[in-house]
């Protein structure tokens, strides 16, 4: 674990020749690693942070994703931060300062996409500055105006199905939408295009693409978890733990490329197979040893 120093510039140069870097989809998303048995003033890198899985502040080192869905539908992880207070940075510094590095580093998306998290004025103009249109979450008390000069919360405002152009104070003109899920409860959704004219012609059809995209980090935090086993490590310093963490994650970049060229049909078929395969093996040398049964044999069944 401290013999190698891997860099998220590492992970990028890995996946690069095996994705479309022009015009795909770029999310962005954090999450907790839970480690609930470990001490924080032993183990470096481990805080007390609020996780949304649990509602309530927990013991763990947080994860900054950037999450790459290239044209064909294949994704990849292409930079990532994992927190450090000592870093003087916030989660929103680090997001500007990935997305400034995978541009330099010759990724051209055609879209970046967050939650509300990360829909902060200075996050918006960064994206707009950086000429990229924008899929964010919004609170629902952010101040919008439909005339330019009257604003109120986007929780009263009349949202059609289709969306309905607003100016963003503070920002811009921007095009919000309102979903409904399955607790009843609104959340909103604003999306930037640098073309003006491009704005008024988003279609319900296009933000539904946008936001499915996005939930593709979801899904990855949950494959790093259970399957890439980002959460089981027992070292204490920084450095192995972020050797171990790059580890996980290209391990995940391994799956996908398997899943992209059809050698397996899902991330978990693997572990899955290893799993049945472990058990078989445990149950018939279980038979052999306090039964005497030769697990290679059928055993005859009366009909």
């Amino acid at each position: 674990m401290l013999r190698e120093r891997y860099e998220p510039r590492d992970l990028f140069d890995e996946v690069k020749p095996y994705i479309n870097l022009v015009d795909g989809t770029l999310s962005a998303d954090d999450t907790v690693i839970d480690k609930p048995h470990s001490n924080p003033k032993l183990t470096e890198l481990l805080g007390y942070i609020y996780s949304g899985r649990h509602h309530r502040t927990v013991k763990g080192i947080q994860l900054i994703t950037l999450y790459y869905t290239d044209l064909s539908g294949k994704s990849v992880p292409v930079n990532y931060r994992i927190y450090n207070k000592h870093d003087g940075q916030t989660k929103n510094d680090y997001l500007r300062e990935m997305i400034t590095e995978v541009l330099e580093w010759g990724l051209k998306p055609h879209a970046v996409t967050t939650d509300a998290w990360y829909s902060s004025r200075k996050n918006l103009k960064f994206f707009k500055n950086k000429e990229l249109k924008f899929l964010t979450g919004i609170a629902k008390n952010r101040l919008c105006s439909v005339d330019g000069k009257n604003y109120t919360q986007v929780q009263n405002l009349e949202i059609p199905e289709n969306g309905l152009i607003v100016h963003l104070k503070k920002f811009g003109q921007v095009k919000v939408f309102r979903r409904i899920f399955k607790n009843e409860v609104p959340r909103y959704y604003v999306m930037y295009v640098p073309d003006k004219d491009a704005l008024f012609l988003i279609s319900l059809v296009e933000f539904k693409e946008l936001h499915s995209i996005h939930w593709g980090i979801e899904c990855y935090h949950r494959a790093i978890k259970q399957v890439c086993g980002i959460e089981l490590f027992m070292v204490r310093t920084s450095e192995a733990i972020k050797t171990h963490f790059f580890s996980a994650i290209r391990a995940f970049t391994q799956l996908e490329l398997m899943r992209t060229q059809e050698l397996i049909e899902n991330w978990y078929e693997v572990q899955r197979n290893l799993s049945i395969q472990v058990a078989r093996d445990f149950i018939l040398e279980h038979l052999e040893q306090k039964m005497g049964l030769n697990a290679h044999t059928q055993i005859p069944v009366n009909a």
